[in-house]
């Protein structure tokens, strides 16, 4: 799969977690070297707890702030870039949509010419029913890179779903992992707080090398302008990372 390597870049990461903690720093890190706009907009309706720094990206005085905030102003300053954040859960399919939608930009030299942007969906969530929300937007949207990282202890996947023109090129996680989409999950809004309290067991890891992952597709994205691997399965216990490679199925 091949991508034009001068359209601006607008990315959005739902979840400032395990993951998304990790991928932050070397996502505004590789952003902020390539000569285009770019965007990164974080979004986590969660707060910072002392429990969280047991794995998570965060340091005690991050405590009680949201997790977004602290991600975007932390790296979006380090690398001299604009801090965007939303500090809420998306739990809403038009809400979401209206963000995935690409940013228009003027091009140089025309003034008149403009160009739209490659928009990367990063889906670093914790629960299968924001997955189900990301599955639908993908299955909306004209043009769409749908990123979704999910790990447990010790494996994990990253799955990379493309939607060009309609069609859909790279089968998202709902379609590689059908179960996802049946699932009887809950939005984060949505459950008590002993549910909230309880969580999956995760390793950090398992969380820095779900992030390698998803910042090396990015990566392969917008500098080299192509991949190849629909997905990575990946153990920390056998210190190894293994590419799923299909052809390409257009599907309406």
């Amino acid at each position: 799969m091949k991508f034009i390597l001068d359209k601006p870049v607008k990315v959005i990461m739902l979840g400032a977690g395990g993951t998304g903690g990790y991928i932050a720093p070397h996502l505004y890190r590789l952003l902020h070297t390539i000569e285009r706009p770019v965007k990164v907009i974080i979004v986590d309706g969660d707060i910072v707890e002392e429990k969280n720094l047991i794995r998570q990206n965060f340091v005690a005085s991050d405590i009680g702030r949201n997790k977004a905030q602290v991600l975007a102003e932390r790296y979006a300053s380090a690398f001299g870039m604009e801090a965007y954040y939303i500090p809420d859960f998306i739990e809403c399919e038009s809400k979401l949509f209206e963000l995935t939608k690409p940013d228009t930009h003027l091009s140089s030299p025309n003034p008149y010419q403009r160009s739209s942007s490659h928009v990367i969906l990063i889906g670093a969530v914790d629960n299968n029913r924001s997955r189900q929300l990301c599955h639908q937007v993908f299955n909306r949207a004209d043009d769409l890179i749908y990123l979704d990282s999910g790990n447990g202890e010790y494996t994990g996947q990253v799955v990379c779903g493309i939607r060009r023109k309609g069609w859909t090129y790279f089968e998202p996680i709902g379609d590689a992992y059908p179960d996802i989409l049946i699932d009887n999950d809950k939005f984060p809004t949505e459950l008590s707080c002993a549910e909230a309290a309880v969580s999956a067991p995760q390793s950090i890891v398992a969380n820095v090398m779900a992030a390698t992952a998803v910042v090396s597709y990015i990566y392969n994205i917008i500098v080299l302008g192509s991949i190849e691997a629909r997905s990575v399965t990946f153990s920390t216990k056998s210190v190894n990372l293994k590419p799923i490679i299909k052809h390409i199925r257009k599907v309406a």
